[in-house]
């Protein structure tokens, strides 16, 4: 792993507001943004030609979410880290990282509004199509930490794996590397610590929750293209997305380790939070999410394990006789995970309960006053339904 992919030799070359250059150091971090960026359209666009949405209007939404998206994946990373802005070039500085995926989520779905209610268009198609594009951004995009480092995890057990062990083990980069900090972000925080001497040559094994989260990305890549073949309602794709990425979210946060992250200012008994937490996950997921599972035993089966994370946290963390209870806050992503993940599941069940009563309009692709027949209505209901010939 490294923070630098390779240098650009562009001695000699002066250039306006930037001044005489030297050797251009080329980020891993963002050249996978970028990349996710790119696959991103292809993908978002294909599905939205597949919808039967305008491609035209469609591009130009793409191009507004993804700079709000980045604008506010940058401001939330300010908020929760104002210790690491000290002046205005600091902000644009986006070099060695500094997003938060919660922020990008948040301002894109706010750029996406604000767009959409410009033109008269539904949100909830486009953020059908647009979903995959973060499930796979999230694939790319945090291969791109792991290369640099950050958002490591907790320090791993002596009984973990030795491949896993490596996977973890971030280095110390030789000075000069990158022009904040001589190691990576783990090294630094590991030695800061006093968990390593300062001339270790690499951190601690840690969980790389980087990796685990490309992973998490993956998964949903696979469920949202699943869901689609029985997709009932515009915005189902979108809502389950949201869903399962909370839960799933929350769950890495729980060995998540860098200082970045921040936190809510709101603390509770652990045995209390967490249980408490993990039951308003499970109560959501029994009257959404899991009603997209068709045979009723495995249904069943399913709704009951979402409940065993809970009894289990309450027994575990159960505090020893007449000891002080440990009070712990949520982590900022946590917080968000939960909150849009609840949020969701009430907008997945009133769709729901919407599509049984008008199944065709609940697949309608604009906005129709009642009793107005338009094209939009005819359509089929099927997610690859495709445009009439005089719309393409």
């Amino acid at each position: 792993m490294h923070p630098v992919l390779f240098r650009l030799p562009v001695s000699g070359w002066n250039l306006p507001f930037l001044g005489q250059l030297g050797v251009v150091p080329i980020y891993s971090y963002g050249v996978m943004l970028g990349l996710s960026l790119v696959v991103g359209w292809y993908l978002t666009l294909g599905l939205c030609a597949r919808a039967g949405l305008d491609r035209e209007q469609m591009a130009n939404c793409y191009v507004v979410t993804a700079v709000v998206a980045i604008l506010g994946s940058r401001v939330m990373f300010l908020v929760t880290n104002p210790q690491d802005f000290h002046t205005l070039s600091d902000v644009f500085a986006f070099r060695g990282g500094g997003l938060v995926a919660y922020g990008g989520f948040l301002g894109g779905f706010l750029g996406s509004f604000a767009y959409l209610k410009l033109k008269r268009i539904r949100l909830l198609p486009w953020a059908d199509a647009a979903i995959p594009s973060l499930a796979s951004g999230l694939v790319i995009t945090r291969i791109g930490c792991y290369l640099f480092g950050c958002d490591y995890g907790r320090p791993l057990g002596s009984s973990a794996p030795a491949w896993l062990a490596r996977l973890g083990t971030f280095p110390k980069w030789s000075e000069g590397t990158v022009a904040e900090g001589s190691g990576s972000p783990a090294w630094v925080e590991h030695l800061s610590r006093g968990l390593i001497s300062p001339t270790a040559t690499a951190s601690l094994p840690v969980h790389p929750t980087q990796l685990y989260e490309s992973l998490v990305g993956g998964l949903l890549l696979v469920l949202l293209f699943s869901v689609r073949k029985q997709q009932r309602f515009r915005g189902q794709l979108f809502f389950v997305g949201t869903f399962v990425y909370g839960v799933l979210r929350f769950l890495l946060e729980l060995v998540r380790d860098d200082p970045e992250r921040g936190t809510v200012p709101f603390t509770a008994p652990r045995h209390v939070l967490l249980p408490v937490c993990f039951a308003l996950f499970a109560i959501a997921f029994t009257l959404t999410v899991s009603q997209l599972v068709v045979n009723p035993l495995v249904r069943k089966a399913l709704q009951l394990v979402s409940f065993v994370p809970t009894l289990a946290a309450a027994i575990a963390l159960q505090p020893d006789s007449f000891s002080l209870p440990a009070r712990v806050a949520l982590s900022t992503s946590q917080f968000l995970g939960l909150a849009s993940a609840l949020a969701v599941a009430v907008l997945y069940w009133i769709h729901d309960r919407a599509a049984d009563a008008n199944p065709a309009a609940a697949m309608a692709l604009e906005f129709d006053a009642p009793g107005n027949s338009r094209p939009s209505e005819l359509r089929s209901s099927s997610p690859d339904a495709q445009p009439p010939d005089d719309e393409t």
